[in-house]
């Protein structure tokens, strides 16, 4: 989605929230993910994603263009850890495959390969885990908006 339409996006979410109403921003922090095997031992390193961050620095842009615009104030920001778990590599192919969950994703098949020789050698009962931060900024609707 282009910066004018995630802009225009947030103008309507102004336009529907009750005065002082909130609106919750929960996306995946710029960070490249960590993928391991997790078994009684702890979780092994495989790899690390290289997402594309371009929809999101669209996003950010956007939110830092309704809150100079006086559409909201940020009230509170936070950024906490998030792990995805997972017990097959089938469920992992599927995961990088959904595209509303994870935007643009370049292919992974060395990853996925990786990943599939890893559980391979890994104890029953081991999974994948996906380790990256997620973002929640709150911002409060203006009444004084557009």
């Amino acid at each position: 989605m282009a910066h004018e339409g995630m802009v225009h996006a947030l103008e309507e979410a102004w336009r529907v929230l009750r005065p002082d109403g909130l609106l919750i921003d929960l996306r995946p922090a710029m960070v490249h993910r960590t993928v391991g095997i997790e078994g009684h031992a702890g979780v092994r390193p495989v790899g690390v994603m290289k997402e594309v961050f371009d929809d999101d620095i669209r996003a950010n842009r956007a939110v830092a263009s309704a809150i100079r615009g006086g559409l909201f104030r940020r009230v509170g920001r936070q950024r906490f850890d998030c792990a995805r778990v997972m017990d097959s590599v089938e469920a992992f192919r599927e995961w990088l495959a959904y595209p509303v969950s994870l935007g643009k994703l370049p292919p992974h098949e060395r990853l996925t390969a990786q990943v599939a020789k890893a559980m391979r050698t890994a104890p029953r009962g081991a999974a994948i885990v996906v380790r990256g931060p997620l973002d929640l900024s709150v911002l409060e609707k203006r009444s004084e908006g557009r």
